[in-house]
């Protein structure tokens, strides 16, 4: 037997957005998983609500501990603070699960479907969302240095995809229209600010053709009218997708009437949690490619059953990340697992910067294409500097 003996969550001030959590074995094994966003919440969850009853259970028991976590009932629906905090330790107990076995977790999973996955580039800069609050784009935005990708295609988005394609990369996202929202609260978009939008897009047309795929970004900021209006434009510049259009992405039926009334495909969602909501999506036919994200939908465990059930609707799956390393390295070993997986997104200035300072070890990009992790379990953990530091607050509950 594998009991869980302690189950500790580490945050730092510098991302407060960030939560980790290590569950330690008897057998001395430490398990690594990560959330994000409202980390102070996900922390109440897992030590008041979560360490009472999982403590001292065996950690090989994976899909019971899934299943109690992700109880349908109040705060349970979606991706609240409870499904984050599930997700966190269930990314911990896979990461057990093939330390324990000596394997990288997407053999735990079932094995490996490939050996390396297409990454695209989400051109998020360097501080993207991680210290509390997007960033404004505006022209006024001082450059932070050469990833700065988030000015960067505000400004010369022709340049930034040759910048891309010179190492190797062949897929970029972006979101211009974003800027243009706050004006009507989403409502409308006018044909000023539709043409602006645009402009990026035609900027990197006009520089590189068709040797770089596109995705749109859309943030969920729009009602269904505007957002048709922004993906019938799109479609001159064959975008890859457009990612969350609408405001309320578990509205199925707007979406897939959306979806109907465009040939931009549609992508959704990161913002949905457990594999239920993504059946209702699939079986709305509301979405061309199935986005989710590792640290809010549920974890692995549920990560596993959306690929499956995506798989079974004949619809690719790309796992998110704009979040953190653990996540991404979780998102990696699906994407490696998933037969119908077709993107593992990644942020090359978060790689080259800050990811770096946190974990070990973090995925091997080569040529546009990320490569398998080797490594048993996740194959990353958190330096031990993490916990050491002055703006570090670690919890512990033991058994």
């Amino acid at each position: 037997m594998s009991r869980l003996r302690s189950i500790r969550t580490i945050r730092i001030a510098e991302r407060p957005n960030l939560i980790w959590v290590q569950l330690e074995t008897e057998e001395g094994l430490v398990g690594l998983g990560e959330s994000f966003r409202g980390a102070q919440a996900v922390e109440a969850v897992i030590h008041e609500a979560v360490a009472p009853w999982l403590l001292g259970r065996d950690s090989r028991r994976i899909a019971e501990v899934s299943r109690q976590l992700t109880t349908p009932y109040v705060g349970f629906g979606a991706a609240g603070a409870e499904i984050r905090a599930a997700s966190a330790v269930d990314i911990a107990l896979w990461d057990l699960m093939g330390q324990r076995l000596g394997i990288p977790v997407h053999e735990a999973l079932g094995g490996a479907a490939r050996d390396a996955i297409r990454s695209y580039n989400t051109c998020a800069g360097y501080d993207y969302n991680s210290r509390g609050s997007r960033r404004d784009i505006g022209a006024g935005d001082a450059v932070a240095g050469p990833y700065d990708d988030q000015v960067a295609f505000m400004r010369d988005a022709g340049a930034l995809a040759e910048s891309l394609l010179a190492e190797g990369f062949t897929a970029m996202k972006i979101w211009p229209f974003d800027v243009h929202a706050t004006a009507s609260g989403g409502q409308t978009i006018t044909l000023e600010a539709l043409k602006a939008g645009l402009e990026p897009f035609r900027k990197i047309r006009a520089a590189v053709g068709d040797r770089i795929e596109v995705m749109a970004e859309l943030h969920s900021l729009w009602s269904a009218p505007a957002a048709a209006r922004i993906c019938q434009a799109l479609e001159e510049y064959g975008v890859f997708w457009a990612e969350d259009p609408i405001g309320k992405m578990n509205d199925f039926e707007a979406l897939a009437d959306l979806r109907r009334r465009t040939r931009t495909p549609i992508c959704g969602s990161e913002t949905l949690g457990g594999a239920t909501s993504f059946r209702q999506m699939l079986q709305a036919d509301a979405a061309d490619i199935v986005m989710l994200d590792l640290a809010w939908c549920g974890g692995l465990t549920e990560g596993r059953k959306i690929a499956a059930l995506a798989e079974a609707h004949a619809k690719p799956i790309a796992p998110h990340d704009c979040t953190g390393p653990v996540t991404l390295m979780a998102g990696l070993h699906l994407a490696i697992h998933a037969p119908t997986a077709i993107f593992q997104e990644v942020v090359r200035a978060t790689l080259a910067t800050w990811y770096r300072e946190l974990v070990t070890e973090l995925p091997v990009i080569r040529a546009g294409m990320a490569q398998a992790p080797t490594a048993p379990g996740l194959g990353t953990a958190l330096l031990p500097d993490v916990v050491r530091r002055p703006d570090a607050v670690v919890r512990e509950s033991r058994l």
